[in-house]
C-alpha cells in the first residue's frame, strides 16, 4: 500500500509507512501544504566528494521556501508569533513579527552562512514581483529566513548557495506532497547523529463544527543518540553510535501554519508548544543549539492587508486553543520523525559519513514491544 502518509513523491519512506505509531488525525498529504494555500519549494546541491577545499566543496547545502498564501500571492501578509527555545541560532525578521504580529512574503531556511543572503534575494524577488494594490503599508521588506549549521557534510564558508538557487525554490513551491529527508535548507542536516534534515506532517482540528489543519515543518539539525526516543520508547540506545559521543551543537527549525483565525498572542503560544514536539522527541535544547519556532495563519488575510481605519477579525475563542497546541505538537513530533526516516546515509567532506536511520531495526524494536502498527 502507497499513500501519501507512507511515502514521499519520490518514494521514500515515511515514519507511518515503517509503522510507527502516532496520535491524531493528519491531513490527505501529513504535511504544511494540507493548509490551503500553503505551497513549498526546494533547491538541492550535493557536489563534489573527498577533503574539504574552502570555496570548492563538497557540497551538501541547499533551500527551502515556504510561501503562506502561494507563489502567486508571494507579497500578501500573515498574522504570525515565534518562539525561541534556545536562541543559539537565527530567523530574521522576528523583531518586526513582535512589533506588528506579522510577516511578507515568503519564508526561508538554509544553511547558516546563507541566512543573510536568502533574506536579501527575498527583498530583492517580491520587489520585482510587485503589484499595483499590494505592499500598501510600507516600501520595504523584512523577510523571514532561518538557518541551521551543516558544517559537517558541507563546505558552509565556501557559501555556495548563490541568488539563483534562492529563486529556484522559489520557482519550485508547489501544494500536494512534498520531498523528506536530504532535500533543500535539510540537505547537510543531521538529527540524533542520524541523517536528518526537511520533514513535514499535519493534524486535523475539529473546533467550532468545522475542520481546520496545523500544519508543521521543520529542519531538523539537533540531538544525542542516546535521547533519541520513538513511541515512548530509548531507541537511540537500543542504537548506540559506537563511538565517544558527539557535541551536541545542531539546531532545528520549526514552522507551524493553521487555516484556523487567530491572532499574534495566540500564534506565540502556538509557537512554543510546538517545541514540545522537540522533547517529545528527546530534544533538550542544548547550549550550542539553535532552536526557533514560528507559527502563523493564512486566515484574516483581508484584515492582515488593511492598514487604515478599524480592522475587523476573526479568532479563536480562549478555550478553545488547546486541540491546536495538541495538534502543532503532534505534527511538529512527527515531522521530525519524518525528516530522519525519509534518509540515507550521506557521505560529505573529508569523507565523513553520516548514517541513515537502520529502520529495519526500528521496527524490531516497536514490535518487540508490541507498537508496530501494521501497514498493508
Amino acid at each position: 500500500m502507497s499513500t501519501p502518509h507512507y511515502h514521499t513523491p519520490g518514494g521514500k519512506l515515511r515514519a507511518r509507512g515503517a509503522g510507527v505509531p502516532f496520535v491524531g488525525t493528519p491531513g490527505p498529504w501529513n504535511a504544511i501544504t494540507d493548509v490551503p494555500g500553503i505551497e513549498v519549494g526546494y533547491c538541492t546541491l550535493i557536489e563534489g566528494s573527498g577533503p574539504l577545499v574552502v570555496g570548492q566543496g563538497p557540497v551538501r547545502t541547499g533551500i527551502t521556501a515556504i510561501f503562506p498564501h502561494g507563489r502567486e500571492r508571494a507579497n500578501a501578509g500573515a498574522y504570525a508569533g515565534w518562539f525561541s527555545m534556545s536562541g543559539n541560532g537565527e530567523m530574521s525578521g522576528t523583531a518586526f513579527i513582535d512589533e506588528r504580529g506579522r510577516f511578507d512574503g515568503p519564508i526561508t531556511i538554509t544553511n547558516t552562512h546563507s541566512c543573510g543572503l536568502a533574506r536579501d534575494v527575498t527583498a530583492k524577488w517580491l520587489f520585482s514581483r510587485l503589484r499595483p494594490g499590494e505592499k500598501n503599508d510600507q516600501p520595504f521588506w523584512l523577510p523571514v529566513a532561518a538557518e541551521t549549521h551543516d558544517g559537517p557534510l558541507n563546505d558552509v564558508n565556501g557559501h555556495h548557495v548563490r541568488e539563483e538557487h534562492v529563486i529556484a525554490a522559489f520557482e519550485d513551491a508547489r501544494s500536494g506532497p512534498i520531498e523528506e529527508g536530504s532535500v533543500g535548507g535539510g540537505t547537510g542536516m543531521r538529527c540524533y547523529e542520524f541523517k536528518g534534515g526537511s520533514g513535514t506532517a499535519s493534524r486535523a482540528v475539529e473546533f467550532d463544527g468545522k475542520t481546520y489543519t496545523v500544519g508543521a515543518f521543520v529542519q531538523s539539525n539537533f540531538g544525542k543518540r542516546r535521547l533519541f526516543t520513538l513511541a515512548g520508547l530509548p531507541i537511540g540506545l537500543e542504537i548506540p553510535t559506537g563511538t565517544e559521543e558527539a557535541p551536541d551543537d545542531g539546531s532545528i527549525i520549526g514552522i507551524v501554519a493553521t487555516d484556523a483565525p487567530m491572532m499574534p498572542h495566540q500564534l506565540r503560544r502556538v509557537a512554543r508548544r510546538a517545541a514540545f514536539g522537540i522533547a517529545r522527541s528527546g530534544g533538550v535544547a542544548s547550549n550550542e543549539s539553535g532552536d526557533l519556532f514560528l507559527a502563523f495563519s493564512t486566515a484574516n488575510s483581508d484584515a492582515v492587508e488593511q492598514h487604515e481605519g478599524i480592522v475587523n477579525a476573526a479568532y479563536v475563542g480562549e478555550q478553545g486553543m488547546t486541540p491546536f497546541y495538541e495538534a502543532a505538537i503532534e505534527a511538529t513530533h512527527e515531522a521530525i520523525m519524518n525528516s530522519i526516516f525519509g534518509n540515507e546515509t550521506m557521505v560529505g567532506r573529508d569523507d565523513y559519513a553520516c548514517p541513515g536511520l537502520p529502520v529495519a531495526k526500528v521496527q524490531a524494536i516497536l514490535a518487540r514491544h508490541g507498537l508496530l502498527v501494521p501497514t498493508d
